[in-house]
């Protein structure tokens, strides 16, 4: 799989319409890798939604990690993204977020510009990366790409937005 430009995480909480809905749409976006949190979910439960969204991105090359997967380290700073031993990185919070508003202050462009060259893997943008704007102000700083979950949740036309975000 090539590496994503955009990472979509999961929050049914958030969505507006069923979660699978919400991710097929991010799929004709053009998302290819999706994080499956859901943790509350009975195991089942869980599982069943795990196989239907994994079909759906098998269709397309894409891939599903488990929130809890070593595929993925969800990093707060420098020494957490050096340490990691996995494919890829987010670091977090780079703006304010309405969907973890409690992760302490935003890192800001500087702060993830400096991380991201320093560090052995891909960076993601994550926390209030909500707009294509501030995807491409990312990418502008160097990050690999940037990791989404409330805007697209909360989104009226997912795939409108995952369009617009992979098109910035």
């Amino acid at each position: 799989m090539v590496e994503p430009a955009l990472i979509v995480f999961t929050d049914r909480r958030q969505a507006e319409r069923p979660l699978d809905e919400v991710i097929a749409g991010a799929v004709d976006g053009g998302v290819r890798l999706v994080v499956l949190r859901e943790h509350d979910l009975p195991p089942r439960r869980r599982l069943r939604l795990a196989a239907a969204l994994r079909t759906r991105l098998d269709q397309v090359g894409g891939r599903l990690l488990l929130e809890e997967d070593n595929g993925l380290a969800k990093c707060h700073s420098l020494e957490e993204l050096v340490a990691a031993d996995a494919e890829y990185a987010t670091l977090s919070p780079i703006f304010a977020s309405r969907s973890k508003p409690g992760y302490g202050p935003p890192l800001g462009l500087a702060a993830l510009g400096r991380m991201a060259m320093a560090a052995p893997l891909p960076v993601y943008a994550l926390g209030g990366v909500d707009t294509p704007a501030r995807v491409r102000l990312c990418l502008d700083e160097g990050a690999a790409g940037a990791a989404v979950m409330g805007a697209v949740m909360r989104a009226e036309d997912p795939a409108r937005l995952v369009k617009e975000m992979l098109t910035a």
